[in-house]
């Protein structure tokens, strides 16, 4: 009897074992369906696993004391508690930390996290890697959308900056991440559901239990999901403005072609439990000889008419390859008056953590997917060198 072998068929993929970590509460009752607990308890022993999850941090199913031991080692065989690798961490000489996160092959976003900003300090979250957006002064819109992030895949973002931090288990008292800012890689209202379910996570008081009044969501000016934002989460909006006419915001925030100024703030006017104790920030990048004089402050201030309101002033960040310089330090100052002097708050933004490109505008991974040409050349060309060493 002569046997053959079938030298055409590939290896099955190996299966990721599931990971819990970063799962919403009906994510986890589900996956305790999914390992044999009766559907009747099943809420109950999510509900055991989340508070080890989010408010102890742990990452070993052993240490759930309160668990079944049986049930324990029955976790410990079907799924995993990990974060996801950081493939870089680095940090500024001003405290800043940044971190590169990795979620699959050709797939890392940034993270960044800024001590003394918002109670204590505040976590800025990608909900995308890449973007759709172009935004000419930004560096993260020269890298194209690779895709969305999943709800649990924010939330990790999270769990990474808390382990670094030391903030578990989770304390009311003296923590250092106190904000989470939706302002890194990615447009989050093009990525809303998840967005959303990351905020049901972080904001739940028997976990991280972050305040929505200390969640902010960034968003370019997705005008028709911007009270659905508000209505689904309670959060703060801020909106990435950078321009009072339409003509100059449609080169410097191209989606301004799609909704301009006028859609953009009959949208914002919707926003639910507008407020001066809720006010909307709008963010203004300060570009030199491009919107960062007196007469464009004035025009603002129009703009700005009946809606309770800050405005973030941000010195621009600069990146390899920009064509944008920063506005001089006095007319920054004589913006910033133009506004105070209207009524509104206009901080100036201190820029943080330039020297690790992780300031406002400078992120950007280098998670763009290499042509199978160019990966060939180039293992080629490490060939050669290696042989000629």
């Amino acid at each position: 009897m002569s046997v053959e072998l079938d030298l055409t068929r590939k290896p099955a993929a190996a299966v990721a074992t599931p990971n819990l970590a970063g799962l919403g509460r009906e994510g986890l009752r589900l996956a305790m369906i999914s390992a044999g607990v009766e559907e009747k308890k099943a809420r109950m022993r999510a509900t055991q696993l989340w508070r080890w999850i989010y408010h102890y941090g742990v990452t070993d199913f052993a240490k759930m004391t309160d668990v079944a031991k049986e049930l324990r080692a029955l976790l410990g065989d079907k799924f995993v508690l990990e974060r996801p690798p950081i493939s870089a961490s680095q940090l500024s000489v001003d405290g800043t930390r940044k971190w590169l996160v990795g979620y699959g092959p050709n797939t890392e976003a940034e993270c960044v996290y800024i001590p003394d900003v918002g109670k204590a300090g505040a976590l800025c979250v990608s909900s995308q890697v890449g973007c759709t957006l172009t935004c000419t002064f930004c560096h993260t819109g020269t890298q194209k959308l690779v895709r969305n992030l999943s709800a649990a895949e924010i939330v990790n973002q999270v769990m990474v900056a808390r382990d670094t931090l030391g903030e578990w288990p989770t304390s009311t008292e003296d923590r250092l991440l106190t904000n989470i800012v939706f302002m890194g890689m990615g447009e989050p209202l093009y990525n809303l559901d998840n967005v959303v379910e990351a905020i049901e996570t972080i904001t739940d008081g028997e976990g991280i239990s972050i305040s929505k009044r200390r969640i902010t969501v960034s968003t370019a000016g997705v005008a028709p999901k911007i009270p659905e934002l508000g209505a689904r989460t309670g959060a703060m909006l801020a909106i990435s403005l950078h321009a009072t006419n339409d003509d100059l915001r449609n080169e410097l925030v191209p989606i301004n072609k799609k909704y301009n100024l006028k859609e953009l703030f009959e949208a914002i006017r919707q926003y639910p439990d507008l407020s001066n104790s809720k006010r909307v920030t709008f963010e203004y990048v300060m570009l030199k000889g491009v919107n960062d004089s007196l007469a464009e402050a004035r025009d603002l201030v129009r703009l700005m008419k009946h809606v309770p309101a800050k405005i973030n002033l941000i010195p621009f960040n600069p990146w390899p390859g920009t064509k944008y310089e920063c506005s001089d330090w006095e007319t920054i100052e004589a913006f910033a008056e133009v506004l105070n002097r209207a009524g509104y708050a206009s901080p100036i933004r201190t820029p943080r953590g330039r020297d690790i490109l992780a300031a406002c505008g400078q992120l950007r991974s280098e998670s763009v997917k290499e042509k199978a040409s160019e990966a060939l050349k180039r293992r080629l060309a490490e060939k050669e060198a290696s042989a000629e060493s």
